[in-house]
């Protein structure tokens, strides 16, 4: 037990000691921390007529920060002694530049000329709209197979449109139509009955027309 404590305040005093030589240090040579940073400003321009670029990316290489320049193409950002700043801008090519280690005070400034970069796309070949007549010949002779217009002739039916139509919900202008259209039926025929569609000839008509077209047989 007398060991422990004994090897638990050697280890403290250990700890404190080099703690403070560390905080010694720090306070007698504040500037060695303090001469690394470097207050990078400048300006990027077009290298063939000396126009400001603005908007053009700052970056810091492998810190992933970095800044903008103005509608002047001014900039100015923080960096370290050492690092690679690099100038990105689209139409321009790349460019890279090093702060001096060795660089006396905490100011550097550039003038940073950007080059014009030069994309090369692939060939578009362009061709004019087919005449009325072209579409109608090549619609006419395409080549449909079997199935598919079996499968087109089904969907197109006029059983087969009424059953989507009264399965699929209304829209927003379905809706409010229909709405719209409740609402004067009903204050047309406000303070009297509603007239009985079994007693009109056009929805028997209607019936008649549905019953003799299969609309009502069992689709199983």
């Amino acid at each position: 037990m007398k060991k422990t404590i004994i090897f638990l305040s050697i280890l403290t005093l250990g700890l404190i000691t080099n703690a403070s030589i560390a905080q010694q240090t720090i306070q007698n040579s504040p500037n060695i921390y303090r001469d690394s940073v470097v207050q990078l400003y400048g300006v990027v321009m077009t290298a063939d007529s000396l126009k400001a670029i603005p908007y053009a990316s700052i970056v810091v290489n492998k810190k992933g920060r970095g800044t903008i320049t103005n509608n002047d193409g001014v900039f100015s950002i923080a960096v370290n002694k050492g690092e690679h700043i690099t100038f990105t801008c689209v139409g321009f090519k790349d460019r890279t530049i090093l702060i001096p280690n060795n660089l006396v005070g905490n100011q550097y400034s550039v003038i940073q000329l950007m080059v014009n970069d030069t994309n090369f796309l692939p060939a578009t070949i362009l061709k004019p709209r087919p005449t009325r007549a072209q579409f109608d010949r090549d619609f006419v002779n395409a080549k449909v197979d079997d199935d598919l217009y079996e499968t087109a002739r089904k969907n197109t039916s006029e059983s087969q449109k009424r059953i989507i139509l009264a399965s699929l919900p209304r829209d927003g202008k379905e809706a409010v139509g229909a709405s719209l259209t409740n609402q004067a039926s009903k204050y047309y025929y406000s303070g009297q009955l509603p007239p009985m569609n079994i007693l009109n000839p056009v929805a028997w008509k209607s019936f008649i027309d549905s019953w003799k077209r299969g609309d009502y047989k069992s689709k199983n």
